[in-house]
C-alpha cells in the first residue's frame, strides 16, 4: 500500500504527461507512414500484380485467328461467289472450266496434194473442259471449203468444182505458259472426216429482190463423189489474254492428214476423174477462246 500522500501526486503527474505524449505521437505518425511506404517502394521484392499469363494471351490470339479464318471462309465466298486456284485465276463455280472456241481462216495444200485440191477457207467451232490451267480437252467441228485444180475439172468435163470437208475430232490443247498474258500452245487430235468432191456447171436461175425479178447464172452441182474416213492433225499456236483474264485470242497452224482413198470414177456421167489417195492440208485459223 502506497502512502496516502503519494496518490494525489501521481494523479497530478499523469494529467501533465498524457497530453504531452498524445501531441508527440501525432507528430511522428505521418513521418513513420511515409518511411514505411518509401521502404516498400525501394525494396527489391516485386509487388504481386494479378496479370494475365502468356498462355492466356496465346489462347486469345489463336481464338481470334480461328474466328478470322472462319469469317473469311463463310463471308468471302458468299459475298463474291468466287474462289482462286493456285494459279491465281478467279472462278465462280465448276462452269468456269468449260472451254469454248470459234474461229476461221485459210487452208493451204501440201505439195503432194496440190494436184487435186487447192486453196480455200475454213470455219471451226469447239467446246470442252479445262482439266487444269495447262491442258484443255476440246471436241471440234471444222468445215473446209477448197477449190479443185483445173486438171481434175477438165477431166470431168465440168466448168468448176470444189471439195468440202467436215470433221468431228477430239483435240487436247496444252498451254506452255498459262500464267502469262502471251502464251504458246501445242495441239493435235483425230477423229471422223467426210470429204465430198463436187463438179459444177453454170445454169440459169431466177432471182428476185425488193424491186424486180430477173435471170442470173449460178453454179449448180452436176456430179460428185464422197468418202468417209479417219484423219488426224497436229499443230501449234499463239494466244493472248484480253483484259478480263479469261478470253483469249489465238492464231494457229496445223498439219492435217485425211485417209481418203484413191478414186477413179465418172461422177454422174461426167468424164473419168482420177484422184490419188490421201488429202493433206495446212489449215491456218484465227479466233477466240473462252
Amino acid at each position: 500500500m502506497l502512502p496516502s500522500c503519494v496518490v494525489p501526486m501521481l494523479r497530478r503527474a499523469s494529467f501533465a504527461v498524457l497530453p504531452t505524449l498524445l501531441v508527440f505521437g501525432m507528430s511522428i505518425a505521418p513521418s513513420a507512414m511515409a518511411q514505411s511506404i518509401q521502404g516498400n517502394s525501394d525494396s527489391d521484392t516485386p509487388v504481386a500484380v494479378d496479370t494475365p499469363s502468356t498462355s492466356t494471351f496465346d489462347n486469345f490470339s489463336s481464338s481470334a485467328d480461328a474466328l478470322s479464318v472462319a469469317k473469311d471462309d463463310l463471308v468471302a465466298p458468299s459475298a463474291a461467289g468466287q474462289y482462286s486456284d493456285r494459279y491465281g485465276r478467279r472462278h465462280s463455280d465448276r462452269w468456269s472450266r468449260i472451254a469454248i472456241e470459234a474461229g476461221g481462216g485459210a487452208n493451204a495444200p501440201t505439195s503432194d496434194s496440190s494436184s487435186y485440191i487447192t486453196w480455200g477457207g475454213n470455219f471451226t467451232v469447239g467446246g470442252g473442259y479445262a482439266l487444269n490451267p495447262h491442258i484443255s480437252m476440246l471436241a471440234e467441228y471444222q468445215f473446209i471449203d477448197d477449190k479443185l485444180p483445173g486438171r481434175i475439172i477438165s477431166e470431168a468435163g465440168a466448168d468448176g468444182g470444189h471439195a468440202h470437208i467436215w470433221s468431228l475430232t477430239l483435240s487436247p490443247v496444252v498451254y506452255l505458259f498459262p500464267k502469262r498474258k502471251n502464251d504458246v500452245y501445242v495441239t493435235g487430235g483425230g477423229g471422223f472426216y467426210r470429204k465430198v468432191t463436187s463438179f459444177t456447171d453454170p445454169t440459169y436461175a431466177e432471182y428476185c429482190d425488193y424491186y424486180y425479178c430477173g435471170i442470173t447464172t449460178v453454179n449448180q452441182v452436176v456430179g460428185h463423189f464422197s468418202s468417209n474416213q479417219s484423219g488426224w492433225n497436229i499443230g501449234a499456236g499463239f494466244t493472248r489474254k484480253l483484259s478480263d483474264g479469261r478470253t483469249r485470242i489465238f492464231a494457229e497452224a496445223r498439219y492435217l492428214s485425211i485417209d481418203t482413198p484413191a478414186v477413179t470414177t465418172e461422177p454422174n456421167g461426167l468424164g473419168t476423174t482420177t484422184v490419188a489417195a490421201g488429202t493433206k492440208l495446212v489449215p491456218m485459223t484465227f479466233g477466240v477462246r473462252f
